[in-house]
């Protein structure tokens, strides 16, 4: 089963959360719609307000609080985005300018903000308080990842478990939150709720680690943001906190200089590649990305075979294989 079918076997439960996201972007402060539409609709592919409708369905949810829950999420993620581009200085997003470069920095924050508060309005009418516990946590801790990174960002001598942990709290959290809150809207045991909330931070801890690979690996017109971005910006990400625990000592001290110092010349661009590539680092992150999307799938056995977890299955694989 590919990614394709699983969208496509929620094609009108997809529509739903589209007008959702449609409704509640309204402002009579005109550049908040620009700014937002900007971004969601430049191609997202609504990663995680699928997931929260196939946990739902799992889970025997039949209502219609998943849509403005899905709507919701949709919402953290997007602001989550604008925010990082402004710290990032981003240049392009989804292969498309940036918010922050076409409206400014001030108008991104805002706009984020505006959708968090947006989301938790959403989630304040759907009025299930272990729901609005969950997001809270969740977004308090995306809150920490984002400070923690830029206390990081250009430090040589991050740890694979320190990055591993920025991983969790900017990435997996959310994509966890977006499949436990469908369990919960399910009334699921606490043994399934366990599991699906496992099993979005495994995918989400793969979702980002192969994201961070892509970075040394894709074709820029592919990607939708500039290749060896990460580098540029200082991020440390696993292929290169690998290289340099592999490399030799004045190769490690040329990565090393060159981030510190922020002398990214296209020499030294390349150089930097050519050693992840000839260390493993390339291959050691994907190894690691595949160990998460086997431990996710495993931890659905306490679910029956059906539909629904043949869908998570797939998006767990297609987390292994996509190229962008």
């Amino acid at each position: 089963m590919q990614i394709q079918d699983v969208f496509a076997a929620y094609k009108d439960d997809m529509q739903q959360v589209e007008k959702h996201l449609d409704k509640y972007i309204t402002s009579e402060v005109k550049l908040i719609p620009e700014v937002s539409h900007h971004l969601i609709d430049s191609g997202g592919k609504r990663f995680r307000p699928l997931l929260h409708l196939i946990c739902s369905h799992l889970c025997g949810y039949s209502g219609d609080a998943c849509f403005p829950l899905a709507a919701s999420i949709e919402f953290i993620h997007t602001a989550s985005l604008l925010h990082d581009d402004v710290i990032d200085e981003a240049i392009i997003r989804r292969g498309k300018t940036s918010a922050n470069n076409v409206w400014g920095n001030a108008a991104s924050v805002l706009v984020g903000d505006f959708l968090y508060s947006k989301a938790f309005s959403l989630l304040a009418e759907i009025g299930d308080i272990k729901i609005v516990q969950l997001m809270s946590k969740m977004t308090n801790i995306m809150s920490e990842g984002e400070v923690f990174q830029l206390m990081k960002c250009g430090d040589t001598s991050l740890t694979e478990a320190e990055y591993l942990s920025i991983v969790e709290k900017k990435t997996a959290v959310l994509i966890s939150a977006a499949c436990e809150s469908g369990a919960v809207l399910g009334g699921a045991s606490k043994e399934q709720k366990q599991a699906l909330e496992q099993f979005g931070y495994k995918i989400g801890m793969a979702f980002q680690i192969t994201d961070d690979t892509l970075d040394y690996m894709a074709k820029e017109e592919d990607f939708g943001k500039s290749i060896g971005k990460d580098l540029e910006e200082g991020k440390m990400t696993l292929p290169l906190i690998y290289t340099l625990s592999k490399c030799r000592e004045d190769e490690r001290n040329m990565i090393r200089t060159t981030i510190e110092k922020k002398a990214f010349s296209a020499e030294a661009v390349r150089g930097i590649f050519d050693l992840i590539q000839k260390s493993g680092g390339i291959d050691y992150s994907l190894n690691r990305a595949h160990t998460f999307i086997r431990e996710a799938q495993d931890g659905l056995k306490v679910f029956s075979t059906g539909p629904e977890k043949d869908h998570l299955y797939a998006v767990a694989e297609y987390i292994l294989s996509r190229k962008i």
